[in-house]
């Protein structure tokens, strides 16, 4: 794709011919006239505003579209509900005595049940979500061989980009948003609306104190996932295939995982992507602690900017073929 070329011959020309015109006396129509037909010579057509190509809402809508959208949001809203048959049918969950896991207070409560929900599905189905809608972003369009139409139309790459990500950024907040909030609906009508038992020690502390927290917990587990986020975006810029972004995307939170496991890394573990990622259950803890969801913040937020910023670089220089 040779714009930049051909943006650069159409300022040659146009130089020359306002030279021209003014060693000529041909006058200002004349001028204007000349730099008209430049103009639609070298495709910079009449009204033709890059601010108004490729609008958020035509791209929200063709996502939406999209049968992995809908079978996502699907699943993510239809888990909390297996895993209340799953409660209902078991029976006898707790453990007398002995340290309380998470698992064993989901059944106590709307929060407790919510907090159950994103504690299991975080590590790997909020992943594969977020991974979905932000890897299949351009390497679709490449797949489809649409992508040199679109920059043919022409939107600027920048532009394209750029309006990609946010609606992609967009889904992946409702993905992490709707599983828990469905959570503590299903879970509410299951269970009741009762106060919150810490994990560990058991003790209680009023739902209402805990509510304005849980908003935080889900804040931060949105933020978390700004890597996978930003990973599959890069992935999806430098390849044509939507799997091969995803699956690069999981693979590093898998590989993140297991490393942080490693405890001879020691230190270095805390900055792995993957190392903060339950550090919201100390915000549900009697005594809030944020210390290490503020790391976990500073974490994510530095490489998804610094993925994000490759995934630019890259795109401009990029030779699109498909």
């Amino acid at each position: 794709m040779n714009d930049a070329n051909g943006t650069a011959a159409g300022g040659a020309a146009t130089g020359s011919d306002t030279s021209g015109g003014g060693a000529s006396g041909g006058g200002t129509a004349g001028g204007s006239t000349a730099l008209a037909a430049l103009n639609r010579e070298h495709g910079a057509a009449h009204g033709y505003s890059p601010r108004r190509t490729l609008p958020i809402s035509v791209e929200i809508v063709r996502q939406f579209r999209r049968r992995r959208t809908l079978v996502m949001f699907g699943l993510l809203l239809a888990l909390p509900w297996v895993l209340v048959i799953a409660f209902k049918v078991g029976g006898g969950w707790g453990r007398p005595g002995g340290s309380l896991r998470i698992s064993d207070l989901a059944a106590e409560g709307g929060l407790n049940f919510s907090a159950f929900a994103l504690s299991v599905s975080a590590s790997f189905l909020l992943v594969v979500a977020v991974a979905l809608f932000c890897g299949d972003t351009v390497a679709s369009e490449a797949d489809w061989s649409s992508l040199r139409y679109l920059l043919a139309a022409p939107i600027p790459r920048d532009r394209l980009l750029r309006q990609k990500l946010i609606v992609a950024l967009g889904y992946s907040a409702a993905a992490v948003i709707c599983l828990p909030l469905m959570a503590l609906l299903a879970g509410t009508l299951a269970f009741g609306w009762n106060d919150v038992r810490v994990p560990g020690t058991g003790e209680v502390i009023p739902a209402l104190d805990v509510l304005p927290r849980f908003g935080i917990v889900i804040g931060y587990a949105l933020v978390s996932q700004l890597v996978v986020a930003a990973t599959a975006f890069l992935l999806s810029v430098g390849t044509d295939s939507p799997l091969g972004a995803v699956g690069g995307a999981v693979g590093l939170v898998i590989v993140s995982t297991i490393l942080q496991a490693v405890e001879a890394l020691g230190a270095l573990r805390e900055f792995l992507p993957t190392f903060w990622n339950t550090a919201w259950l100390d915000a549900l803890a009697p005594q809030p602690d944020f210390g290490g969801m503020v790391k976990g913040v500073a974490v994510s937020v530095t490489y998804a900017a610094i993925l994000i910023a490759f995934a630019f670089r890259r795109f401009r220089t990029k030779d699109v073929v498909s």
